[in-house]
């Protein structure tokens, strides 16, 4: 079993039959892997972007229980020590568990990305909470013109919402 399904296999587990919060990192990984083709990521990075995708929300369980709300901030800051819990465990290396924490702690950080990873988990999330959210079409002309970057992403988001 690879590494990234048995992160997967140990999400599901967290999330303790939360479909929802499961169908969410299911389909932001998979925005993610099409984007990161598409901008021909390097074999490097995909396994990290991969992994911090599924693993992007982990901070929502504790959030609400510390907290009563998971803010994008409070989730930020939560994550990465509960997925410190399970990417050695899954056979992430040290560089690779550090580099997917810092992803989770920036996720919802929005100015100054400058590498492809982030920008692609970025515009995944959003492709998949656009839809979730149920945002208004001026508000995705505005994440359009903010956000998204990737030529791949643009269309994705083009594709489905403008």
């Amino acid at each position: 079993m690879t590494r990234l399904s048995k992160l997967i296999i140990k999400m599901t587990e967290y999330e303790d039959g939360c479909v929802e919060r499961v169908n969410h990192f299911m389909k932001v990984y998979a925005f993610a892997k099409a984007i990161a083709e598409g901008e021909d990521v390097d074999d490097d990075t995909l396994p990290i972007l991969e992994a911090a995708t599924v693993v992007h929300d982990i901070g929502i369980r504790v959030c609400f229980a510390k907290y009563g709300n998971c803010s994008g901030k409070l989730q930020e800051a939560e994550g990465p020590g509960v997925a410190m819990g399970m990417l050695p465990y899954c056979g992430y290396t040290p560089a690779q568990c550090d580099r997917i924490c810092w992803l989770i702690a920036h996720h919802h950080t929005y100015t100054d990305i400058h590498d492809i990873d982030h920008q692609i988990l970025v515009e995944a999330d959003f492709l998949v909470n656009i839809f979730e959210g149920g945002m208004e079409q001026d508000a995705i002309l505005q994440v359009e013109k903010n956000i998204f970057k990737t030529a791949t992403g643009k269309t994705l988001l083009g594709n489905l919402f403008l």
